[in-house]
Order: C-alpha cells, then sequence, then structure tokens
C-alpha cells in the first residue's frame, strides 16, 4: 500500500478478535461487533494551525489504537478493509505491554 493520509489523518487496520460465541451459540458474522482495536498503517504530517505552523500526530504507524465504535470511515485498499480517521477520534494508544502483568524488580 502506497498511501499517504493528509493532515491529521490516519489510516488503521482493524484488529480481528477471536470467533464470538455465547453460551455455546455461534454469532453470525451480520450481528457480530466490529473490533474497536486496530493498528495504524500510515499517518498524516500533521495539523497545520493558523499561524502556519504544523503540529504533529501524537500516533505513529504500527501503533495499536482503541477507537470509538462509529468513528472513522471504512475504505478498500488492495483488497484490504481499512479505517481513515482524523487523529482526535482515537481513544487511546495501547502501549507496549499494555494488558499484560507487568515484571517484578528485584
Amino acid at each position: 500500500m502506497n498511501v499517504r493520509p493528509l493532515h491529521d489523518r490516519i489510516i488503521v487496520q482493524r484488529i480481528e478478535e477471536g470467533e464470538q460465541k455465547i453460551g455455546g451459540i455461534i454469532i453470525p458474522d451480520s450481528a457480530k461487533e466490529k473490533p474497536q482495536q486496530g493498528r495504524v498503517t500510515a499517518a498524516g504530517n500533521g495539523k497545520v494551525k493558523d499561524d502556519g505552523k504544523r503540529v504533529a500526530l501524537d500516533v505513529k504507524a504500527g501503533d495499536t489504537i482503541l477507537f470509538g465504535k462509529y468513528s472513522g470511515q471504512e475504505i478498500r485498499l488492495d483488497g484490504q478493509d481499512y479505517l481513515i480517521m482524523r487523529e482526535d477520534e482515537v481513544l487511546a494508544v495501547l502501549e507496549d505491554g499494555a494488558g499484560g502483568s507487568e515484571k517484578k524488580k528485584k
């Protein structure tokens, strides 16, 4: 993929979760909720302020992020589904080791 989003936009690929089962019932794809976690594949150069200075983005390519249920616009590039959204639609960046256990100091 050779795409560069403009200004404060980012391109995100959803991270698919495992198959959902509730009470032993397999939920069909049409009823599943889409994941709200993804990996940034490309990021713009930043937003331009009124004085002409560019404000760099807090997220970069390779970051794993959390975003809202209805965030972004779905696009298709090279047969893959992506979301393109503004940086302000990102709720959080998952840091290395997020959700995992911390190592104890000796």
